[in-house]
């Protein structure tokens, strides 16, 4: 549901009415401090788009804002309380509560800050209009930067001059590519696009990880296609990714997705970005800091996709039985989209629909004999234990994985027998 503003007030916004949220209002606001219902879920609302979490914005100083969270049974938990914020759990449910700040010196990368009691001043020193606006525990909505046209026309801009509020924190380039392909319609607002270009180089000075936070949140939006392509036009992906882009590929990939039904995948989709050989997966890694587990992922599918570039069907299922077993399902699962991504084959093409459907639901591939089995038919133990399991393997593979109880036990009959001469 879309929520509506009538006389200045919110109205069919179904967080306003959630029970805890409502208790920590009335906490919170008494002896002369006030706190709001900030940012993304008053945006959220009005957009008609989910609401998953809500933050607030308070008066109050941190210690007093756990004082009176500990006074009506919610648990604080000082999550940045450097920068004002504590998260107070109410039966099960977080609620980050940040104290009003103001900005003393900004560095590009990071500001000086004290906390500050104007709603006003905190409003302005967001980056974007529809992120700034707040609802207070009557409902009447605030917006000091015209967030709510902004919203209506699904344009995504700065607050104030573009080419100052980027200098402030450079993050704000990447941050407003992504909340434009998330929420944004039309073409992108020039006066942001131009001051993202000219301070494109000042990237490299900022956290890895919060550039990677960025990129994968931008290829999950809606509109990553589109927004990739600028990026990549404008010469800010390139140096993000350290390396050449590929926006044709993640374009069809994300065709292919939909085609195929998949979730959204911002792991796979920034391997169709970047990734074409195992080397790529180990440069994200230093330029993205990515977790062991995501750079394993992209490493393992530049593998399973080595033997599948330039194809413009895949292969049959004898061969894709030898790669899911050689790969496992889901490296090869990310290869053959990728694969199909970078074809000539039509999105809708049976053919790819068809293998990766054939890995997908195939039985997973373990191989039937361990070194007790040689043992057991009076193989002698030792160092050719590992030999003989290696060449069963091969002999096992090149037969096309058979799985009859007769077919194994002959082949290993052979091999002992083999191993006794």
């Amino acid at each position: 549901m879309t929520a509506r503003i009538i006389d200045g007030f919110l109205t069919d916004a179904l967080f306003l009415d959630e029970p805890r949220l409502r208790r920590v209002m009335l906490a919170l606001n008494c002896d002369g401090e006030e706190t709001r219902i900030v940012g993304g879920a008053v945006r959220n609302a009005l957009l008609g788009e989910p609401v998953h979490e809500v933050d607030l914005a308070t008066t109050a100083l941190p210690d007093v804002t756990i004082a009176r969270a500990k006074a009506a049974g919610f648990k604080p938990i000082p999550t940045g309380i450097e920068h004002g914020t504590i998260t107070l759990v109410v039966d099960g449910v977080p609620f980050e509560v940040t104290t009003l700040r103001e900005d003393v010196e900004t560095h590009g990368r990071h500001a000086t800050v004290r906390f500050g009691r104007d709603f006003r001043m905190d409003a302005l020193r967001r980056d974007l209009t529809i992120n700034q606006m707040s609802v207070d525990a009557h409902g009447r909505l605030h917006d000091y930067a015209g967030g709510v046209p902004d919203v209506a026309a699904r344009r995504v801009r700065f607050i104030g001059d573009a080419a100052t509020r980027i200098a402030e924190d450079y993050l704000r380039i990447l941050r407003f590519f992504r909340f434009h392909a998330a929420y944004g319609e039309g073409e992108m607002d020039a006066h942001a696009l131009h001051a993202s270009i000219a301070a494109r180089g000042f990237l490299d000075s900022l956290s890895r990880e919060r550039v990677r936070a960025e990129l994968l949140k931008l290829l999950a939006a809606r509109r990553a296609r589109d927004v990739v392509e600028a990026m990549t036009h404008a010469g800010i992906l390139g140096p993000v990714l350290g390396g050449a882009p590929n926006p044709d590929r993640l374009a069809r990939l994300k065709s292919i997705e939909a085609e195929y039904d998949l979730a959204l995948d911002p792991v796979l989709n920034l391997a169709a970005l970047a990734v074409q050989t195992r080397e790529d997966s180990g440069r994200l890694r230093e330029r993205l800091r990515l977790s062991n587990a995501e750079q394993s992922r992209l490493a393992d599918a530049a593998n399973a996709l080595a033997p599948l570039h330039c194809h413009d069907a895949p292969p049959d299922a004898a061969r894709l039985r030898r790669l899911l077993y050689v790969h496992g399902r889901q490296p090869l699962l990310d290869a053959l989209a990728l694969a199909h991504a970078e074809s000539r084959a039509l999105i809708d093409d049976s053919r790819w629909r068809a293998g990766f459907a054939f890995v997908r639901d195939h039985a997973e591939l373990k191989l039937p004999f361990a070194g007790a089995d040689l043992i057991a038919q009076g193989f002698a133990r030792g160092p050719m234990i590992g030999a003989a399991l290696a060449e069963l393997e091969a002999a096992w593979m090149a037969a096309d994985f058979p799985s009859d109880a007769g077919a194994l036990e002959n082949m290993l009959l052979e091999r002992v027998t083999k191993g006794a001469r």
